[in-house]
């Protein structure tokens, strides 16, 4: 197990550099406002560290990441784990590209990934989830090379982010635009476990100063840094932009992924204990999972479920869209968005529960999902006077449809493609989900701009009907709707160098469709809770301080969240059996906490960023899980570590360029009544890289090398990979995952 190391210290170096830029805060510890102004946060002076602090003008706590930073991580990295540098962002993985879906877990400020909002160039991407209802995953929705920018707001997002889940923050990708100059960009990446990662892109340029345009192709193959099988995916990203008119765009896009990943074993602690972290499946010993699967155990092994002859998932998305952006007269712009996604998945899991006839113990399970949605997004904006009024709205239409079926199996083969032809259905569910939503905001500037009031809100309108195919899981009609969900907030100028904001926001997280949501429990279950279900709800407040001088910047945030009717699908058995879970709504959910960012810039090489978070988030009701009282009133939110600090140091001239970065995250909890939980670890990571000089048609060619996992730290990254439970005072619960051990990587980059 990884050693906890004394934090205090660290963070004290950051608290107190910051404390004696923060006095002005206390001038308005009275503020109950927020809303969305709009505003890009400008970026930081200088060109080596390139988060942008401060989001100046902001009304809510805000960074962005943008192109520099994501090019120095590991080609193939997700953005997502390129965000948890920041304060508030928690990032767990067990592969070193933080892109193996079943492993991925993204918090802000306790609220889990499904309890955010995401989305790409405006469009939404929904919640992201591994159980794939409503959208799709980052790493699948583009390349990371094409990925320009990122921001993340940790508190209440925008008022018109295309999102019914955002309960707490927002993550906001954008893609790079076709470069005006006509180009081929490649990189081709070697390492570890045989990785190999290609990327081309070939931009058109602008083309009689109205259009251009590019296309990339990319194809990577990584076996699993344990056990067998490989995480392979391949991409193909398309966009235009046509300029006309005076300042007018239409600009289109089809992103096309296809991922097949095979997957680690889920752990227990007492697995991890007994048989060690590079415990993996079984595969490629066929005859060991057939002797396993009849309860012939060898090796440390003592039950079915420590291992199975193997796992995977796989995804193919085809994304498009169309945005209309429209300069209607120098203070009235008008842009909409049409969308379209269809996908295709399946989670295959090799199971002894169920055989496939009488001479072999073994099947292959899988969760199948298709989705088909299509949406249209409008916003206006309008200057008058001092003045900026901004509405909008926002409707998609989702057909989703999630299957549990059985195929049979003879023996060791590659079965990562698409199956047909299945001998048994458990169950099949079909979900039609209708969502509007609209908006109106207004900013106001006063005192010759140096205050800016924010005032607004949202109405949101989710419909599903859901219609039980096959087997016993629930049918029914949810209806969730809040036709009024307000959020106000200031930003003042003390000085040119120094701001104060606040905000706050209700928000509510819409039902889910899916197999994870209320309608993956039995149909009895369902009518027993649906008089009572409620959807989650929460009342968000920043408090904070930004800064800037020559040579440190940064800021200081407060905040606090309530959080209602908070749904928990609780798991009742082993994941492969795939039981139908409890849902139960555990009530009220308090968070309070401390977000600190500060970045010394000593010189034009040299820079220092830190981040610091302090989260304090606690259940505040009991529940009942059928007629038994569980009691969890005052103890901490599951997967929420109470500290988090990110130091990195940055080197850069016009040849050599270096960061090497650490992260502190703490204990957390994986049981409801907080008798389990995974230790604290530090985990450092490197890149440095050599600008050369160009060599013939070859240019701009840079060499980077990437280490992971620097130090080879044994812990743990993912809990909860197969849900949470109340109590687990033996550490059975498989719900764990190990992070990667050190890999490296060596990447050449560079344009013709």
């Amino acid at each position: 197990m990884s050693q906890r190391f004394p934090l205090k210290p660290l963070c004290l170096v950051v608290l107190q550099a910051l404390a004696c830029q923060a006095y002005a805060a206390a001038t308005v510890a009275n503020a109950t406002d927020a809303a969305d102004d709009g505003a890009v946060a400008g970026a930081m002076a200088g060109p080596v560290q390139t988060v942008e602090i401060t989001g100046r003008g902001q009304s809510r706590q805000v960074q962005n990441i943008n192109k520099a930073d994501l090019a120095e991580a590991l080609p193939g990295t997700s953005p997502l784990k390129v965000l948890e540098k920041l304060p508030g962002v928690n990032f767990q993985s067990a592969d070193p590209f933080g892109a193996y879906e079943w492993s991925t877990r993204f918090s802000i400020r306790g609220f889990n990934q499904n309890q955010l909002g995401f989305t790409l160039d405006g469009i939404p991407l929904g919640d992201m989830t591994y159980g794939n209802n409503n959208g799709l995953h980052i790493s699948r929705a583009v390349s990371s090379e094409n990925i320009g920018s990122v921001q993340v707001s940790q508190g209440a997002g925008a008022l018109g982010t295309a999102s019914t889940s955002n309960l707490g923050g927002t993550v906001q990708f954008f893609t790079l635009a076709p470069t005006d100059e006509r180009g081929l960009t490649f990189a081709q990446t070697v390492g570890s476990d045989s990785t190999s990662r290609t990327f081309a892109r070939v931009d058109t340029g602008l083309i009689n100063n109205v259009f251009k345009a590019f296309l990339s192709g990319t194809r990577q193959r990584t076996d699993k840094t344990k056990g067998e099988g490989g995480q392979d995916q391949d991409q193909i990203n398309a966009r235009f932009v046509l300029n006309f008119g005076e300042s007018n765009s239409l600009t289109g896009f089809v992103n096309y992924s296809d991922r097949k990943e095979v997957d680690y074993q889920d752990m227990s602690l007492e697995m991890i204990h007994r048989l060690g972290y590079d415990w993996d499946n079984y595969q490629p010993d066929w005859q060991r999972a057939v002797n396993a699967a009849k309860g012939v155990f060898t090796g440390g092994v003592n039950s079915l479920d420590d291992a199975y002859y193997s796992a995977g998932g796989l995804r193919k998305d085809t994304f498009s869209g169309l945005t209309l952006d429209l300069n209607l007269s120098p203070s009235l712009n008008l842009k909409t968005t049409v969308y379209h996604h269809d996908n295709a998945g399946q989670g295959h899991w090799y199971t002894p529960y169920v055989p496939t006839d009488a001479n072999n113990p073994i099947s292959l399970r899988t969760t199948e999902y298709l989705i088909r949605r299509d949406g249209i997004i409008s916003d206006v904006t309008w200057d008058i006077g001092d003045h900026t009024v901004a509405a909008g709205a926002w409707g998609e239409r989702n057909n989703h449809t999630g299957s549990r079926r059985y195929y049979a199996v003879t023996g060791p083969a590659d079965t990562m493609y698409y199956l047909t032809n299945a001998f048994a259905t458990d169950w099949s569910q079909n979900f039609i989900t209708t969502t509007s939503q609209y908006y109106l905001q207004d900013t106001w500037a006063l005192l010759d701009k140096k205050l800016k009031l924010n005032a607004g809100f949202k109405a949101v309108d989710v419909d599903i009907r859901a219609t039980n195919l096959v087997g016993t899981r629930a049918a029914g009609n949810l209806d969730a709707e809040k036709k009024f969900l307000p959020q106000v907030g200031f930003n003042y100028a003390l000085t040119a160098n120094d701001e104060v904001f606040a905000s706050a926001s209700k928000n509510m997280r819409a039902h889910q469709p899916g197999v994870t949501g209320p309608f993956s429990q039995t149909q009895a279950a369902y009518n027993a809770g649906v008089a009572t279900l409620k959807p989650e709800k929460s009342t968000n407040i920043d408090l904070g301080y930004r800064f800037k001088r020559d040579s440190l910047q940064g800021s200081l945030a407060v905040y606090s969240a309530r959080f209602d009717d908070r749904q928990l699908s609780v798991a009742t058995c082993a994941g492969i059996v795939g039981c139908p879970s409890t849902f139960v709504n555990v009530g009220k959910v308090d968070t309070r906490g401390l977000e600190a960012i500060a970045v010394w810039k000593f010189n034009r090489e040299i820079s220092w960023f830190n981040s610091y978070t302090y989260n304090d988030s606690k259940y505040k009701s009991n529940y009942l899980d059928g007629s038994t009282l569980v009691q969890v009133d005052g103890k901490r939110v599951v997967d929420a570590p109470r500290q988090l600090f990110n130091t990195e140091a940055s080197y850069e001239t016009d040849q050599w360029y270096a960061r090497l970065g650490a992260k502190y995250t703490d204990k957390r909890y994986y049981t409801y009544l907080n008798d389990a939980s995974v230790p604290s670890y530090w985990l450092a990571n490197l890149s440095a890289g050599y600008k050369l000089k160009s060599i013939g048609f070859a240019k701009e060619l840079s060499l980077q090398l990437n280490v992971t996992n620097l130090f080879d730290k044994q812990y743990i990254s993912t809990v909860g990979s197969n849900g949470f439970a109340a109590s687990d005072p033996k550490g059975t619960l498989q719900t764990l995952l190990t992070g990667a051990p050190r890999q490296v990587f060596l990447s050449l980059n560079g344009k013709l």
